[in-house]
């Protein structure tokens, strides 16, 4: 049973989910729902926490399009599931105008982005961590949505549970950098020492492109007991964030 903090929300013919880390079958550190495939879990336990968690939102695990993240700004257009594992393209956004073809970001404090233009039948997924997020994977992802045929103002974008300004730490010359680069984003930690509101970047850069239709998960990862942190915990397992139009 997929746990009671996974989210499922939709806008007409868009879906937006998100999952939290319980329902799965991993052992700790990675319990029990982790989807990473790359943080030293047991890949079976990976593949059943897939279509676990695919099956719980009413889709075909085989569907599903993961990306390889790289903390990057490049933006790949697909047509379907990749062929094989090895085949998974390096890249931090997957674009899409199939519908019934469902997109997948993972995340354990970086913000998983979803974007949707239903009209225009064109979906995205991205993952906007501090790097990324510089580096301009949510325009980037936007872009590639308008040269598909989207339009800023009609895209719907959701947020994912991602590590909050308050509890994300950085040096004072990082602080300045980032929000030097990206407004929005300068923060302070509730113990008071410097931190980036990478999320709260994240929505700056939509709004300055456009997307009015803007929805934030109140909730932190690394003060939710409820869903894998890195920051936290170091050796964890990765949520996921899941975009699809039927």
């Amino acid at each position: 049973m997929i746990g009671q903090h996974a989210t499922a929300l939709a806008t007409g013919s868009a879906h937006f989910a998100f999952t939290d880390r319980w329902g799965g079958v991993s052992a700790a550190p990675y319990d029990e729902l982790n989807l990473g495939g790359a943080v030293g879990d047991d890949p079976a336990a990976v593949r059943e926490n897939r279509g676990r968690a695919a099956r719980h939102f009413g889709l075909d695990p085989a569907r599903v399009v993961w990306m390889n993240q790289v903390h990057g700004r490049d933006a790949a257009v697909v047509e379907g599931p990749w062929g094989a594992e090895e085949e998974v393209l390096a890249v931090d956004a997957v674009v899409t105008a199939r519908r019934r073809l469902p997109l997948a970001v993972l995340t354990a404090d970086c913000t998983p982005v979803l974007l949707a233009d239903p009209d225009a039948g064109v979906v995205a997924a991205a993952h906007a961590g501090r790097p990324g997020l510089v580096a301009g994977v949510v325009p980037a992802a936007v872009e590639a949505m308008v040269a598909l045929g989207a339009r800023p103002s009609r895209i719907t974008a959701h947020t994912g549970p991602a590590v909050c300004g308050r509890c994300y730490e950085v040096p004072h010359e990082m602080r300045a950098e980032v929000a030097e680069s990206v407004p929005g984003t300068w923060a302070e930690t509730s113990w008071g020492t410097p931190a980036v509101d990478v999320t709260g970047g994240v929505h700056a850069q939509l709004a300055a492109l456009g997307v009015r239709d803007r929805h934030r998960s109140p909730v932190c990862t690394r003060e939710s007991g409820d869903h894998f942190s890195y920051r936290r915990d170091r050796t964890t397992g990765r949520l996921a964030g899941y975009v699809w139009l039927d």
